[in-house]
């Protein structure tokens, strides 16, 4: 499935499952005093329904941002392969050093993942190289380093993708909930402007819109930018890894 697509996927199904969270479990009758008037929320639920018409967006952002949080741990996971990386960068190591180039390209087609892939490319490459026997040594490395920055940088993308979504759904949802927030201010110095004593409804809804939505917006914000800054982490420290593991592979072939 091509990455625009799953994006449009999750954010109408987003959309989709706000709204009938909103209408039909936050605005179900039991959550009111008056029924299906919807007027005297009886329960926090009834209250979040009260919230208004952004309070739908509110949902979708924060069910967006933990589905794509899920689908970057699932592809992290997945990045890094089946086995353990230390255990699979040693069994490497260890092939390399008893010349078995074939054995560290088996462990990598076991391993599978980015790293595996990466090292796989650079070994191909050593190989074919090898079989020239006019190719000077040190254009050899130099053409075994270049093939691995190649497949680094395939292999990068798939890490940071779907990253710029969570930070922009985050910067998003705090908008949104300040949006809701002058929504339900107003609807409350309305209530306050009337001729008499203020109506007291109305201007608990203003007030309850307003803090709904500051609630919901600040929500999704935390764990939209909590989820960003921890997969940079995770991609920074995993680019690390790749970049010391190609460095040592590149040194011990150098000594063939």
């Amino acid at each position: 499935m091509k990455q625009s697509t799953f994006v449009t996927i999750v954010m109408f199904l987003a959309i989709a499952v706000s709204v009938v969270i909103w209408w039909f479990i936050l605005g179900s009758p039991d959550n009111f005093f008056d029924g299906t008037n919807r007027m005297r929320p009886n329960n926090l639920m009834g209250m979040v329904f009260t919230g208004g018409y952004v309070v739908p967006s509110l949902i979708a952002t924060s069910i967006i941002v933990i589905t794509f949080i899920i689908e970057r741990t699932l592809s992290l996971r997945k990045a890094k392969g089946r086995g353990v990386i230390a255990t699979f960068l040693k069994n490497v190591q260890k092939n390399l050093s008893d010349g078995n180039i074939e054995g560290a390209i088996k462990a990598c087609d076991q391993q599978r993942g980015s790293m595996a892939n990466i090292i796989k490319a650079g070994l191909e490459r050593y190989i074919e190289l090898s079989k020239e026997s006019k190719t000077l040594a040190e254009k050899q490395m130099a053409e075994v380093q270049t093939a691995i920055e190649e497949a680094t940088a395939l292999e990068m993308p798939l890490l940071e993708k779907n990253l710029i979504i969570l930070s922009t759904i985050a910067s998003i949802a705090t908008m949104l909930g300040l949006f809701g927030t002058v929504i339900g201010m107003i609807r409350a110095f309305q209530a306050l402007a009337h001729a008499g004593a203020p109506d007291a409804i109305q201007l608990s809804i203003g007030i309850s819109e307003a803090l709904v939505n500051t609630a919901l917006g600040i929500f999704a914000a935390i764990i939209g930018i909590v989820g960003y800054n921890f997969f940079v982490n995770k991609v920074d420290a995993y680019t690390y890894m790749i970049d010391e593991a190609s460095f040592d592979i590149v040194q011990t072939l150098k000594v063939k």
